[in-house]
C-alpha cells in the first residue's frame, strides 16, 4: 500500500505530513524509524498524522511521533504545518486543530507566516510532569557534569529551561542528554539553552525527546519566553532566535494564552509504501 506524503518544514524544523487512512493500523516505531533516516527514508525531526475527526469545529485532529517512533503530545512547529497543509492555497484562513495537548487555533497571516494559540504555560511541577514536592521559578539539580539550574513549564509537553551566557558555548551535548533522562522527569524533557540578548531578543538551542538537538522547536521557543517571563528577563513580544530561522513569541502573562508564529513551507510531495 502506498501512501501520499508532503515534506515540510520551519525554520528547518522538519515534518512528514501524512493523511492516515482510515481503517489502517498506525505505523510502528520500526516503520516510523525507517521513514525518518536522512539516508535511506524521507528524513524528518518528527511525523505528523492527519485523522479524520468526529468534532466537526475541527479541521483535523494531528498525531506527533518523533524521529525515534515515540509519540508526544505537542509540537508547535508541527502544529503550524498541519494549519499550512490544510489551509492550502487560500489567502486567509483561521482553524481549529485538535492534538493529545488539546485544540489549537491557528491563524494564516497577510505575509504567509502562521500563528498558533498554544494555551497559556502551566508551571505546576504536577502537569509538566516533574517530581517536585512543591512549585517553584527555579529549580537546581546535581549532575554528573555539574550543577544546573533550570526552569520547568508545560506548553502541552514537557520543558526544562536554562540560561546559558552563550548558545554557541552551551554544553547542550553534555548536560542535556543527562536532564533529560533524570529520573525527576517521568516522561523525559525537552531541554532548552537560552541566551537573553534584551527583553525583546533571545538565542536558542533545543534538545528534544526522541529527536535529538533540533534546527527549532515551537514549543521550545514557546517555553523559552514563559520561563524568560518568569524570572523577569524578557518582555510579551519576543524574537526567539534559534539554528534554523527565527519565531515570533507573543505572551501577556498569566492568565492569557501564548502566541506562536513562524514560516510554514511545503517543500515537496512525494509517496512511500507502507
Amino acid at each position: 500500500m502506498e501512501l501520499e506524503f508532503t515534506k515540510m518544514h520551519s525554520t528547518g524544523n522538519d515534518f512528514m505530513v501524512v493523511r492516515w487512512p482510515e481503517g489502517v493500523d498506525l505505523p510502528g516505531s520500526n516503520v516510523i524509524r525507517g521513514w525518518a533516516d536522512r539516508c535511506r527514508g524521507v528524513g524528518f525531526d518528527q511525523l505528523l498524522v492527519l485523522e479524520t475527526s468526529e468534532q466537526a469545529e475541527l479541521a483535523a485532529f494531528y498525531r506527533v511521533f518523533n524521529a525515534d517512533g515515540s509519540e508526544v503530545e505537542q509540537c508547535g512547529n508541527g502544529a503550524r504545518c498541519v494549519a499550512r497543509y490544510l489551509i492550502g492555497d487560500e489567502e486567509s484562513a483561521t482553524l481549529t486543530l485538535g492534538s493529545l495537548a488539546g485544540t489549537v487555533e491557528a491563524r494564516l497571516q497577510s505575509n504567509g507566516d502562521v500563528t498558533v494559540n498554544l494555551g497559556e504555560p502551566d508551571y505546576d511541577p504536577r502537569t509538566v510532569p516533574l517530581r517536585a514536592n512543591l512549585k517553584s521559578g527555579r529549580y537546581q539539580l546535581d549532575l554528573e557534569n555539574g550543577s544546573v539550574e533550570f526552569g520547568a513549564v508545560s506548553i502541552g509537553n514537557p520543558h526544562a529551561v536554562i540560561r546559558v551566557d552563550s548558545v554557541d558555548t552551551a554544553p547542550v551535548g553534555i548536560l542535556g542528554p543527562e536532564l533529560q533522562s533524570h529520573s525527576l522527569f517521568p516522561e523525559g524533557v525537552n531541554v532548552g539553552f537560552l541566551e537573553v540578548l534584551s527583553e525583546a531578543h533571545v538565542r536558542l538551542r533545543v534538545l528534544e525527546r526522541g529527536a535529538g538537538e533540533t534546527q527549532s522547536c515551537g514549543t521550545g521557543a514557546a517555553a523559552a519566553v514563559a520561563v524568560g517571563r518568569l524570572w523577569g528577563l524578557v518582555g510579551d513580544h519576543v524574537q526567539v532566535e534559534l539554528p534554523g530561522g527565527t519565531l515570533i513569541v507573543k505572551w501577556l502573562g498569566p492568565g492569557y494564552p501564548l502566541w506562536l508564529s513562524g514560516s510554514a513551507i511545503r517543500v515537496f510531495d512525494g509517496r512511500i509504501e507502507l
